[in-house]
């Protein structure tokens, strides 16, 4: 998906990939238009290639205190979609497949955005990373708040729209041809790939 037809290059030492929330729990939930296994592979391929060029990785996960202390309480009409009480023991345990992928760092957050809160804007910057390219669950919000927040940043930002998927007949549609082409650049994964290579 290019919309604006603009050219993609990518220079390995500057672009990281972030991959949000391939974990246990978040790739349980009924995802559309890409389900589990196939968003996972796409990742994996796509943490592939960064890997290959030696290019910097970080994995994204949403955990909690066991006492839940700190997670968001606000008063909300539609409550995000999580467990019950205690979380099970494997809910923010990254996926292997995307947990081993080569370098990789990890990033833990307690809320949308992979930047409020965490230290990923200063290992970007210290690694003199200028683009981000992001992919994970769910297109709608830890992706685009993630990629709005890189964008406020002063980073230029990649969507890999299949490496993406979210819950909600539309939801993920609408992010991708709505909201996110206006702070970022929208690219299937085989494109981000070839403007890497």
């Amino acid at each position: 998906m290019e919309p604006y037809h603009m050219t993609l290059h990518l220079i390995p030492s500057e672009t990281a990939l972030i991959l949000i929330d391939f974990q246990l729990g978040t790739l349980s939930f009924p995802l559309t238009p890409y389900d589990s296994d196939g968003l996972i592979a796409t990742g994996q391929r796509l943490g592939s290639a960064f890997a290959e060029a030696d290019a910097t990785i970080f994995t994204v996960n949403v955990a909690f205190s066991d006492d839940g202390g700190d997670r968001l309480k606000q008063p909300l009409d539609i409550p995000m979609m999580l467990p019950d009480g205690a979380f099970p023991s494997e809910w923010s345990r990254l996926t292997p497949e995307i947990a081993n992928l080569p370098g990789a760092k990890r990033i833990t957050k307690r809320h949308w955005s992979a930047f409020f809160g965490t230290e990923l804007d200063i290992q970007l910057r210290r690694r003199g990373i200028s683009t981000v390219v992001i992919g994970g669950i769910c297109t709608n919000f830890g992706v685009e708040s993630t990629a709005r927040d890189a964008w406020q940043h002063g980073y230029n930002v990649v969507i890999a729209e299949d490496a993406c998927s979210s819950i909600g007949e539309g939801s993920h549609e609408f992010a991708i041809t709505r909201t996110l082409p206006r702070v970022s650049r929208i690219r299937k994964s085989d494109a981000i790939r070839v403007a890497l290579a």
